[in-house]
């Protein structure tokens, strides 16, 4: 059985921004991470819409589909229903200490706020948040209304990274891949994993 350096849960919610939650997703992997990923409904179809990434709909299905597209190693990936309320991120005692969010959508952040846990993407937070773990949430949205600040300022006083998906350019990209690129580092950097997709500023090496 493989042993892995970490664990780190990753979720995608219906937000418009996919291909950073995939490429997020193949760099964790190539880190020797074991991910928990969960997906919501909304989420597969940004997936579907945005990069043409069609997962199928049943559940054993989806997981072969995954472990085949991303070259995952045994266990590497773990695609876990909405309603699995018995998995690792769950419960405070089995949990990983890491949760991504990546694109993680105003509703899914208000009910993240709120403590609403209605789903495992928002019991997975809520657990991350109170064994005093990492949570980071990397949005897309624009403009932002009154009640999404306040939901972040509220988050924000817990700990929470709020990380929008907006990237520089003074890298000076060549290709969409590249400003994609330029987020995807900057997420794992705040992970503590090391990365080469993005060098830091004014870098010795670049």
């Amino acid at each position: 059985m493989a042993t892995f350096k970490r664990r780190v849960t990753l979720a995608l919610t219906g937000a418009s921004g996919a291909p950073y939650g995939l490429r997020l997703l193949q760099q964790l992997l190539a880190a020797n991470t074991q991910v928990y990923l969960l997906l919501s409904d909304a989420a597969k179809i940004v997936l579907a819409t945005e990069a043409d990434f069609d997962i199928p709909a049943e559940h054993d299905a989806a997981q072969t589909f995954l472990n085949d597209h991303f070259n995952g190693l045994d266990n590497q990936i773990q695609l876990l229903e909405k309603s699995d309320w018995f998995s690792a991120p769950a419960s405070g005692s089995s949990s990983p200490k890491q949760m991504v969010i990546c694109p993680c959508s105003m509703g899914t952040l208000s009910a993240i706020s709120h403590g609403a846990s209605n789903n495992l993407i928002e019991r997975a937070a809520d657990v991350v948040l109170k064994e005093r773990g990492q949570l980071l949430i990397a949005w897309r949205e624009s403009p932002l209304s009154s009640i999404h600040l306040e939901n972040m300022l509220s988050l924000s006083k817990l700990g929470v990274t709020l990380m929008p998906l907006a990237p520089g350019f003074y890298h000076k990209p060549q290709s969409l891949e590249e400003i994609i690129d330029f987020m995807v580092a900057r997420i794992l950097d705040h992970l503590d994993i090391e990365q080469t997709l993005v060098l830091p500023w004014m870098s010795e090496n670049k």
